[in-house]
């Protein structure tokens, strides 16, 4: 059935699940503008080439905050329907009509893309108000933007789309986007590296996207999200199949949102620019694997086996962010493997199924507000210190920077989890879901997220005290001596927005299970778990636990001077050796997938050289030798010609008389 139509009923023929969306009218007909206002500014920024060099900042930063703008419009005329009048389906244009494989390019406007919407746009746009001070003096400026403005659209293309296909074609487009902007400094060998790396990791989880939509089509005859939910809910999937979906996407998930085993790549993506490290890990690429298993709800909500291992690679990338994430003294490096750890605090939520759906989407939207904080905070010091990325090289900028340190210790308090700060009560109540599954399972993943809690406190207190606090390590650094000093309001004012949200966020998302409730039409209903402990001794637990590390790394780190240069391998611990080489997933990656690959790249090659060619020259080789052999019974002379002729002649008349004396 047409997504364009006055309703859209997706009521399984087997009777059972039905998904309702509403059609497009008024303000909801303009939806695509959320799509239109990037890409138009990425279109124009590019083909416009050095033309619009002067101004293309201002235009890429309006057309982000103009699809901010469309976004609360209809956020807000969202909130004046009601049930299945919520989620507003736009039908855009036929995409692939071949027989049976019908495709049309639609929008989804819901209660899950709505949040996703206000997050990208508003989160994008402040990104794109610090770029203009951070990129004042980067002759690429405009590219920069050109390439932010299409990242934007890809990921609301993403979040959008009414169909598995459509999502797979913003999915694809985010990979290109991150690709361009990771890559941004090119002429540096390493950020080269770490595009191709991100590139090529992400086609692994890409490949298991794909399959999963070839598997929906070929059991349900179609990619539409109320038809394989429909089909999903009415229970006419078997076991094996939608299982095996929901595996396919979650390894599509653990691509783009850099999870175990697939998050080597995400650090080295700090390689480019730091507003695009806060875009990638705040606002877009990463949250799309999470929104992609919460959005495919209905299939997980079919097959425990593959929550069940939703949970553990949450659990497991939880633990190897932490651990890496001490080891550090980059400062970008260290935020990029909070940001792992964070995300599997969420797909550790989302596995927890319909009790978790909500609060690992409540803990991601938090996470953007302080996350995005902490990165453009960094980015604050970077510029402030000359490019340098080395914490061991900063020490007391508090003085310097107040305006920073304020506004990176409000996110750095979010993140580890401050009572009354957002990280408070959205860690906090997937700690005491999953505490609350009860049975051994059930604490081991509670146990795991409340140790990550308290090793987060450690090392993001040792990152703020190593940066802010301390003796000034950079003082006697000779001729290129530095002279730290506050960011220009371009940078420092979205810093304090997010700041603001970094504070206020988590309290509003709880408050009377709002956000909960908001998403149940999407999720369903998250119910009343049966606490085994209660919420206020887990609440306790994890302060205890929290304020341990903290107090770990303050006695470490401010009680005891910072070195100046890291011990080497052979001085610390085997397990510090392990972190500072990213627990060996590279050297894994490496031995596992590359070298295999390489070998089997060569062995084909080899076949193809001797095999094939090899045949191919071997037959041409053949007949040419052959040719010049028989070449040279052609002489010219009669009399060769004759004797050749009496031969035969000979030869015929003897096989003849053998013949007949037989």
């Amino acid at each position: 059935m047409s997504a364009g139509g006055a309703a859209i009923l997706a009521a399984d023929e087997h009777g059972g699940g039905a998904v309702h969306y509403a059609a497009a009218s008024g303000a909801f007909s303009l939806t695509w503008l959320l799509i239109a206002l990037p890409l138009a500014g990425a279109a124009i920024l590019l083909l416009g080439g050095r033309r619009t060099d002067r101004w293309g900042h201002l235009l890429g930063t309006l057309t982000a905050a103009a699809s901010f703008v469309v976004g609360l419009v209809l956020f807000f005329g969202l909130l004046d329907r009601s049930g299945d009048d919520r989620a507003v389906s736009q039908h855009l244009y036929s995409w692939i009509p071949v027989n049976g494989f019908q495709v049309d390019v639609g929008l989804l406007f819901d209660q899950l893309s709505a949040v996703f919407v206000l997050l990208i746009t508003g989160v994008g746009t402040l990104i794109h108000i610090y770029s203009i001070g951070y990129m004042s003096h980067d002759p690429g400026r405009r590219r920069f933007f050109a390439y932010m403005n299409l990242f934007l659209a890809s990921m609301l293309l993403l979040v959008l789309g009414n169909n598995f296909l459509v999502l797979y074609g913003g999915w694809e487009l985010v990979g290109l986007s991150s690709f361009l902007l990771i890559k941004f400094w090119e002429y540096k060998p390493a950020a080269a590296t770490a595009a191709n790396k991100a590139f090529y990791m992400n086609r692994v989880g890409d490949v298991g996207l794909a399959l999963a939509i070839m598997f929906m089509f070929a059991t349900v005859g179609s990619t539409n999200y109320d038809s394989v939910f429909g089909a999903a809910a009415a229970d006419v999937i078997g076991y094996g199949t939608i299982t095996a979906m929901a595996l396919l996407l979650l390894l599509g998930a653990c691509g783009k949102s850099g999870q175990f085993p697939l998050q080597a790549w995400l650090p080295d993506a700090m390689e480019g620019p730091t507003p695009i490290s806060a875009l990638i890990h705040a606002a877009t690429m990463v949250t799309a694997g999470v929104y992609l298993i919460v959005r495919a709800a209905p299939i997980f909500d079919q097959t425990q086996a593959a929550r069940t291992v939703v949970l553990i690679i949450g659990a497991v990338t939880i633990l190897i962010g932490c651990v890496i994430g001490c080891a550090y003294d980059d400062i970008k490096k260290v935020l990029a493997y909070s940001t792992v750890s964070q995300i599997g605090y969420m797909f550790l939520a989302v596995g927890l199924g319909p009790a978790g759906y909500a609060l690992g989407i409540m803990h991601l939207l938090a996470h953007g507000f302080f996350k995005a904080g902490l990165f453009l905070g960094s980015g604050s010091v970077i510029h402030a210190m000359d490019d340098e990325q080395d914490m061991r090289r900063y020490g007391g900028l508090w003085r310097h920077m107040p305006i920073t340190w304020v506004t990176f210790g409000l996110g750095y308090l979010a993140i580890i989890g401050f009572p009354g700060l957002s990280g408070f009560f959205t860690k906090d109540r997937i700690i005491e879901t999953a505490l609350a599954k009860g049975g051994t399972s059930g604490y081991i993943y509670g146990g795991v997220a409340l140790l990550g809690a308290g090793i987060t406190a450690f090392y993001m207190t040792r990152l703020f005290l190593m940066t802010f606090h301390g003796k000034a390590r950079w003082e006697h650094d000779g001729p290129q001596a530095k002279h730290p000093h506050e960011s220009p309001a371009t940078m420092t004012g979205p810093m304090m927005l997010l700041a603001v949200g970094s504070v206020f966020a988590g309290g509003l998302f709880v408050l009377g299970s709002s956000m909960q409730d908001w998403l149940a039409p999407v999720v369903g209903e998250h119910g009343e778990a049966h606490h085994d402990i209660s919420p206020a001794v887990v609440t306790a637990l994890v302060l205890v636990v929290s304020a341990g590390g903290f107090a770990g790394a303050y006695l470490r780190y401010q009680l005891r001077p910072v070195e100046a240069v890291a011990r080497p391998d052979a001085e610390v611990s085997v397990v510090t050796v392990a972190a500072r080489h990213d627990l060996y997933a590279n050297t894994f990656n490496e031995v596992v997938a590359m070298r295999p690959g390489q070998y089997l790249t060569r062995f084909l090659v080899w076949a193809d050289n001797v095999g094939i060619d090899g045949f191919v020259r071997g037959s041409a080789a053949a007949v040419g030798g052959l040719s010049g052999r028989l070449r040279r019974t052609q002489t010219g002379f009669v009399r060769s010609y004759a004797l050749s002729m009496l031969g035969g002649t000979v030869l015929v008349v003897g096989a003849l008389l053998l013949t007949r004396a037989g």
